[in-house]
């Protein structure tokens, strides 16, 4: 039998070499052939792009940094040292070598007012305007270029950084006599109207206030010209409501303005503020959102909040489309207003304002129809997130969140809180304890530190004023976001304003203690805000087969950058493609 087996198998062996003839002998050999058809079976593992030679923080628990990383398709292959990454080059690879320099994850702003912001890029910018004499100054101008009859809008003014006198319509009706002007605080929940505007809203002094609003009136009773949340909606009602054109070019703005910046992802709110129509966001969605992803004109990935008041609308989308859309567009949740805000004196407390001592604040919306409007959108699935500034309205909104809750109804909710600025004492640990995510904007610190302790009085601002530190501490997940327009998109800013938190003119930092180091404000910034959205599965950090989304950074000196945040953004890449360079002439890889 074993001599049978020995000649069977040398047999086999011959005719084996027999047919291998034409193969050594046809333009090769049988090794080449045997290479040819193990790379033509790995070949999905080949890269498009490796990153190399750099310094790459990944905001990923599992390996945090890393010098090399490998992307196909958008996505990314692989992260560690270079000799496991250069493996996966094949002849159409490219190379992005960094030079040292220092690699981020895309940073996801996590509370943008999107297509406002663009469009306020075309309007009268009044960011930063320090006197009463150049807020006419450039109104005079803005109303040199615009029609008459036609409005003049824009906004971003902060009546702190000029003293803190209020502007009134007196300042600008000799100037606009032929146009109604409306001009929104850099809060966006108060705005100041000409005369002109005042009348065509029909606001005199025989106008009662709005629920949930102010007009605000001088000692004779007669309107001053500025509106406060709510009342907003007598002035803006009249406004013509931007093109669509008008609309997808601020997009584009917007978007291009956000790249530069390190921005690859945004939480978008819409145009909902306080007296704006619930409809707005979602023409934008339709008009807007839609054709830029139909036309290949999206560059940044947004997640869309809606009007509370129209969650029905969103559970039908959501049970037809899914929620991920496109690459481009994700389905978040909805959101309402418990309060104002602290620089229009509308935050709600449980203090009276130290400079205004009958103002407790405002309820913008009726508590009982909150509640039964985050039951109805909670019951069904979706993401609630409600802006609350005040202590008072950060405990109303964490009491409501926690009466939703039972033990039958155990899910993954991620409740939110826009902007959680000013908490009472024993809130912050309520965050950790009751799992709901602080969404917050350091640089609004840099605006309220001197208005804060004006409007709360010293001991009152340093004791409950942007306690990042504390909330962190007390297992809370922070998400960092700007507020644009209301604070410019500028992560790395903001980042530095987490670490430091040193206002303008100040010399130390304003309640030190909360101050956090750079890896917690990049997580806030990156991984921790993708899970405060529920898009940790596809962005937040570089991790293998999420979008390949990283920034270049200036340094190639993490200790440096570490202590002092003073980099700037080289590049940014979308999927993989370079979508900002600070060089114009660079071309995408």
């Amino acid at each position: 039998m074993n001599a049978l087996w020995v000649i069977l198998s040398a047999s086999l062996v011959l005719l084996l070499s027999i047919a291998s003839i034409p193969l050594l002998n046809n333009n090769g050999n049988y090794l080449t052939y045997l290479l040819n058809w193990r790379s033509s079976s790995i070949i999905s593992e080949v890269a498009d792009l490796l990153v190399t030679n750099g310094t790459i923080y990944t905001s990923d628990e599992a390996l945090p940094f890393a010098d090399s990383m490998a992307i196909r398709n958008g996505r990314i292959l692989r992260v560690g040292n270079y000799s496991s990454i250069k493996e996966l080059a094949g002849t159409w690879t490219k190379e992005l070598n960094l030079d040292g320099k220092i690699v981020v994850p895309g940073f996801i702003d996590s509370h943008v007012h999107f297509i406002p912001g663009g469009l306020l890029m075309a309007l009268v910018e009044l960011r930063g305007v320090n006197t009463k004499d150049l807020f006419v100054d450039k109104i005079r101008k803005a109303v040199a270029n615009v029609k008459q009859g036609s409005w003049l809008l824009g906004g971003g003014w902060n009546n702190d950084i000029w003293g803190g006198d209020l502007p009134m319509a007196s300042w600008i009706d000799s100037i606009t006599p032929h146009n109604p002007v409306f001009l929104t605080r850099m809060d966006g929940h108060m705005g100041l109207a000409n005369t002109f505007a005042l009348t065509l809203g029909g606001i005199s002094r025989n106008n009662e206030n709005p629920n949930g609003g102010a007009i605000v009136r001088n000692n004779d009773g007669e309107p001053t010209g500025l509106l406060i949340d709510s009342a907003m909606k007598l002035v803006l009602s009249h406004i013509p409501e931007a093109s669509v054109d008008e609309r997808r070019e601020a997009l584009l703005r917007a978007s291009n303005h956000a790249l530069k910046r390190g921005v690859t992802t945004v939480v978008d709110f819409g145009r909902y503020f306080p007296g704006s129509s619930p409809e707005y966001p979602w023409e934008d969605f339709s008009d807007v959102y839609k054709w830029g992803d139909l036309s290949g004109n999206m560059m940044t990935r947004v997640c869309l909040f809606f009007p509370m008041e129209t969650w029905s609308r969103l559970v039908d989308l959501i049970s037809k489309s899914g929620r991920v859309l496109s690459q481009w567009i994700y389905l978040g949740g909805v959101k309402a207003f418990a309060d104002g805000s602290l620089g229009s004196n509308s935050a709600l407390f449980h203090e009276p304002y130290a400079d205004d001592q009958n103002n407790y604040g405002l309820h913008v919306v009726d508590l009982d129809g909150l509640y039964n409007m985050t039951l109805s959108s909670d019951k069904y699935g979706l993401q609630v997130s409600i802006h609350a500034i005040g202590d008072r309205a950060n405990d109303l909104i964490l009491d409501m969140y926690a009466s939703l809750v039972s033990e039958k109804q155990i899910r993954d909710r991620r409740y939110r809180i826009e902007h959680a600025q000013h908490l009472a004492p024993g809130t912050v640990a309520r965050f950790g304890e009751q799992s709901v995510i602080a969404s917050v904007q350091p640089d609004h610190l840099l605006d309220d530190a001197d208005s804060a302790t004006k409007k709360l009085g010293s001991e009152r601002a340093e004791r409950g004023s942007y306690l990042f530190k504390s909330l962190l501490t007390n297992n809370a997940q922070l998400a960092f976001g700007s507020d644009w327009p209301v604070a410019d998109i500028n992560p790395l800013k903001s980042i530095k304003t987490s670490m430091k938190r040193i206002p303008p003119g100040w010399e130390k930092a304003w309640i030190p203690s909360e101050c956090l180091c750079l890896e917690n404000a990049l997580e806030a910034y990156t991984i921790s805000a993708a899970h405060a959205c529920f898009l940790e599965k596809y962005v937040g950090s570089l991790s293998p087969g999420k979008y390949a989304d990283f920034v270049v950074l200036s340094t190639n000196s993490w200790e440096d950058f570490a202590t002092e945040v003073s980099a700037d953004v080289e590049a940014t890449y979308v999927g993989g493609s370079k979508a900002y360079s600070i060089r114009p002439e660079d071309k995408s890889e």
